[in-house]
């Protein structure tokens, strides 16, 4: 047990893998400053404000992926019962909400100068990502709450396969309801872009999914000892447990 133990407290989160790969997300970040700020042109309707889409359309992005792995692995976690996937689920939900967070302020910022308001509460795909993000930040508070391991995440897994359905409805909402929204339609395929804006667009959305990756190892890894964790000190708490009712001589009935 103490080895066990040992082991796991000695554990770490790094690796030569991770630390690579962290490098090239900040070499990629510099890279990604240096075109969006200098390189790519502005915009001839939106000035400078345009350079908001490397920010924004990559966070969106990597909102529908993180997501989408919660639904994955609640999905799995509900079928087999594997806590793996219950710990990428729950890994990937931490990193979405961060995720969704950063659409929504870097969508009210460029909506300022753009649509000269922060915030219309008739937009169906504003409306409808803020409602997937307070889901998920639900799917979070739920996780924190604690109770018995596997209820805690048959609940969270339910939680999170039902905000997944808001998923296609933001992504499709800009065609489906194209009178009740602001937003233009996808800046990858409209064709609008020139070629050094949409190099830089597609170079964020490249270091944004290797941040992802980055993040969700060590978020994984984390979740892991955590999980063996709680695992040995189940183990210890029944070990002490007979110890006790081996030393009693009632045989721990009683009275």
């Amino acid at each position: 047990m103490k080895n066990i133990a040992t082991s796991v407290d000695a554990a770490t989160t790094k690796s030569r893998a991770t630390q690579i790969l962290g490098f090239v997300v900040l070499f990629g970040v510099l890279a990604l400053i240096l075109l969006g700020f200098f390189a790519a042109p502005e915009d001839d309707e939106q000035r400078d404000a345009v350079r908001m889409i490397f920010v924004h359309v990559p966070s969106a992005f990597l909102t529908y992926a993180a997501f989408s792995v919660t639904a994955a692995g609640s999905l799995m976690w509900l079928w087999k019962r594997s806590r793996w996937w219950d710990i990428v689920a729950h890994s990937a939900a931490e990193i979405g909400v961060i995720f969704c967070g950063l659409t929504l302020f870097t969508g009210s910022v460029w909506g300022r100068p753009t649509w000269n308001t922060y915030w219309d509460w008739g937009d169906v795909r504003l409306v409808t990502t803020l409602i997937l993000f307070l889901m998920m930040v639900g799917y979070l508070a739920l996780r924190a709450a604690g109770g018995e391991e596997n209820a805690v995440a048959t609940r969270a897994a339910v939680v999170g396969l039902l905000a997944a359905v808001n998923i296609p409805i933001i992504n499709r909402s800009v065609e489906w309801w194209a009178n009740r929204t602001l937003h233009q339609r996808s800046s990858l395929t409209d064709g609008n872009l020139e070629d050094l804006t949409l190099f830089t667009l597609v170079v964020g959305i490249v270091v944004w999914v290797l941040f992802f990756v980055w993040a969700m190892i060590h978020r994984f890894r984390i979740g892991w000892l955590e999980h063996q964790l709680r695992d040995i000190e189940l183990q210890a708490a029944i070990a002490g447990r007979r110890a006790e009712t081996a030393n009693d001589p009632t045989g721990g009935s009683l009275p």
